[in-house]
């Protein structure tokens, strides 16, 4: 075993130039002391491009200072990058999470440079990607250069995530907390109902699929009488833990990776970092595996639940912008969707709340303009808001738009009802 050979961050991000793309590792695992000492050198950099999907902490690339130096080039969209990825510094690349490391693979998108956080090296000179293997495993096996950095709070985790430090070009030493996500905090009415409504549709012995944010995991506080639940998913936070303690999430009847808990990347707080902490029922794998279509489906019943910002009344799902402004982006949902629906006795749903946190009808007429439609009315199935669920498919306009109306909130059904009767009578 090599001995790691330690730098700072400033000498590390040292190698990075004007002109290069630079892969930021995401979500939990966001390499926040990389990005300072990148920052710091603004001044003597020009065009660098940054390439990512969601990121945590403080990373603010749209500050003025930083104009003509960096340009955020981003894979999905988060809070902190929003405000530059909707300005004349940033962009958005739409495409399915599961196709993403086939840009990196395949040259559409080379990377010069990959930062990433891991974990300690262990003692055969391995380190993990923890948290986020997801597009991460593609980007250091393509990167030119690779610089990570190493911090004993980042859980070694079992899958696709493991990287001999012979692979890593320079390695900085770094202990600090990971940033937490505790979606429990912003939930409201609506979402514990419609958490109800889901739950009711979950069999015993269906393989689960959760997208991101409070919804999911009050579905999960309705399974705790359900059996032999499996998981096979994009992401995963704090609501399967208990799950998984108790046994109602046992892999037992999967196809794929039975005994096994399979995600791409997690978000949540400490507690969720701990329990994955070299847990070999959990598996974070690359998401050019767990996402495929052709992999999900193998598993039986997959649930796959996830959310929308408006749905127009022929089935149209937009989520990942707001008109013409990129909120976050296409993701996985469209390779669980369709996976769940070729899954035998599959359920795809989307969940969405009746209106927005200002009152406005989440189920439009039509999409707004300029909005991206992430899942098309030909592969959407279950829709679920707090005053019921109704299952799409089969239904030519007419039926949708009906069963729909039933699912807004009744201030605005009068509304869609107009919009209704003009288009279809």
């Amino acid at each position: 075993m090599h001995l790691p050979q330690y730098t700072s961050a400033e000498e590390a991000v040292k190698k990075i130039s004007s002109g290069n793309r630079v892969f930021i590792h995401g979500s939990a695992a966001t390499p926040l002391h990389l990005i300072k000492a990148l920052q710091q050198r603004h001044q003597e950099l020009r065009g660098v491009e940054l390439i990512s999907i969601t990121t945590l902490g403080e990373v603010d690339f749209g500050h003025p200072d930083y104009k003509n130096s960096f340009f955020f080039n981003s894979l999905f969209v988060s809070a902190n990058t929003r405000s530059i990825v909707n300005s004349a510094d940033g962009d958005y690349v739409p495409v399915f999470l599961s196709q993403i490391p086939k840009l990196f693979k395949e040259g559409f998108l080379p990377i010069d440079v990959a930062m990433i956080q891991v974990s300690e090296p262990d003692l055969h000179g391995y380190v993990s990607l923890g948290t986020s293997v997801d597009i991460a495993r593609a980007a250091v096996d393509t990167a030119k250069y690779v610089i990570a950095q190493v911090n004993p709070k980042m859980p070694r985790t079992h899958g696709d995530g493991f990287i001999h430090i012979n692979k890593i070009n320079a390695m900085v030493w770094k202990e600090t907390e990971l940033p937490e996500v505790d979606y429990s905090a912003k939930i409201t009415p609506a979402m514990v109902t419609i958490g109800q409504h889901i739950a009711a549709l979950v069999e015993d012995g269906a393989t689960l699929q959760l997208g991101i944010g409070g919804i999911p995991d009050q579905v999960l506080k309705n399974l705790s009488n359900h059996k032999n639940l499996g998981i096979h998913t994009e992401m995963m936070s704090d609501g399967v833990i208990p799950l998984i303690q108790s046994g109602v999430i046992n892999n037992s009847h999967k196809k794929l990776n039975p005994g096994r808990s399979i995600t791409g990347f997690m978000i949540g707080t400490r507690k969720l970092y701990d329990f994955v902490n070299d847990n070999p029922s959990i598996r974070v794998m690359d998401i050019s595996y767990a996402n495929d279509t052709s992999i999900i489906r193998q598993n039986p019943k997959v649930t796959a639940i996830n959310s929308a910002i408006e749905l127009d009344l022929t089935g149209q799902v937009c989520a990942d912008s707001m008109g013409t402004y990129q909120y976050s982006g296409i993701g996985g949902q469209m390779d669980f969707i369709h996976g769940a629906s070729l899954s035998a006795g599959g359920k795809p749903i989307i969940a969405l709340p009746s209106v927005t946190s200002k009152g406005i009808s989440r189920i439009v007429p039509f999409l707004k303009e300029g909005a991206g439609v992430v899942t098309t009315r030909g592969h959407v199935h279950w829709v679920v808001t707090e005053y019921g669920k109704v299952n799409l498919f089969g239904l030519n306009f007419k039926q949708r738009a009906a069963a729909l109306i039933g699912l807004a909130h009744p201030g605005h059904r009068e509304a869609l009802e107009k919009a209704y009767r003009e288009r279809f009578i």
